[in-house]
């Protein structure tokens, strides 16, 4: 504890509601990166865009229970307050870090009534039963906390700022901002989940998303793009030995399933050394 709050001096570390709210009430102009830990580049280039647009710039590390469909990954997933703070404290200008227990968030006694709409039951939200419940939640209550003017969300979660976009600007006046996804040298997407993998590994991971980087130019000369879709799909887990749960093709103005390459990005989620993968192209 001493550790955190003599971090920054001018990185101000907020551990508790009471902190977050004395700290923030000065401000209006604030925006805000939500985050599980496991911080990377990717966050990194999130923080660099809010420090762009707004006033002040707040990070959270909170790996949220209610989103996890399956304990084992919540167990299993990174984190390290220490680590990601060692990575903060060098980046210029994050005024707040906010690192809330459990009690915080759920403090309230409100039992959880958001349901994902049979229409949205895709992707993610078809095979991890609960997820953006989960998500939605905790993202409604952060940001009724918080009260950013503006949120800051990466691409590769697609589904996810989606979601998270239309719930959260139709409730508040905050804006989700959506920023591009941040790839490795080997164009893998930077994920907390990569710091599972090995150096092998990451490169097995790094031709994996090559190979689903090409389907999108495949498709474009393709008359029944499912169809081929589906053949790659079968051909890319029997090379890799990799377990694909999903690789479509959606609108991604109304993620609809499309048959077009124009304005449609390439959906996937697999399964690599028993650990879950998510991308669109």
């Amino acid at each position: 504890m001493f550790y955190l709050l003599n971090i920054l001096i001018q990185m101000k570390i907020l551990l508790n509601n009471h902190t977050l709210n004395s700290k923030l009430r000065p401000f209006d102009d604030i925006g805000f990166i939500p985050t599980m830990g496991g911080i990377h580049e990717g966050h990194l280039s999130l923080i660099k865009r809010s420090k762009k647009l707004c006033k002040k710039t707040l990070v959270s590390i909170f790996v949220n229970p209610k989103q996890f469909n399956n304990k084992k990954d919540f167990k299993t997933y990174p984190s390290n307050i220490k680590d990601d703070l060692k990575i903060l404290r060098k980046i210029k200008g994050i005024d707040f870090v906010y690192i809330p227990k459990f009690k915080d968030i759920y403090n309230s006694k409100r039992k959880s009534i958001i349901t994902i709409k049979k229409k949205d039951k895709i992707l993610c939200a078809k095979f991890r039963k609960g997820h953006f419940e989960g998500v939605l939640d905790v993202m409604d209550r952060l940001t009724n906390l918080i009260k950013p003017n503006r949120i800051f969300m990466g691409k590769k979660d697609y589904q996810q700022l989606f979601l998270v976009k239309r719930f959260i600007e139709n409730k508040y006046s905050t804006k989700i901002i959506g920023c591009k996804t941040i790839r490795n040298k080997n164009k893998l997407a930077l994920s907390s989940r990569n710091y599972l993998l090995d150096k092998d590994d990451l490169v097995i991971a790094g031709k994996l998303s090559e190979e689903f980087s090409l389907l999108k130019r495949k498709i474009k000369n393709k008359k029944n793009i499912n169809k081929f879709l589906t053949e790659e799909k079968r051909n890319i887990q029997k090379i890799f030995n990799v377990k694909i749960e999903y690789l479509e093709l959606r609108n991604e103005k109304n993620l609809l399933l499309s048959n077009k390459s124009f304005q449609s990005k390439i959906f996937v989620s697999y399964y690599f050394k028993n650990i879950r993968f998510i991308d669109n192209f």
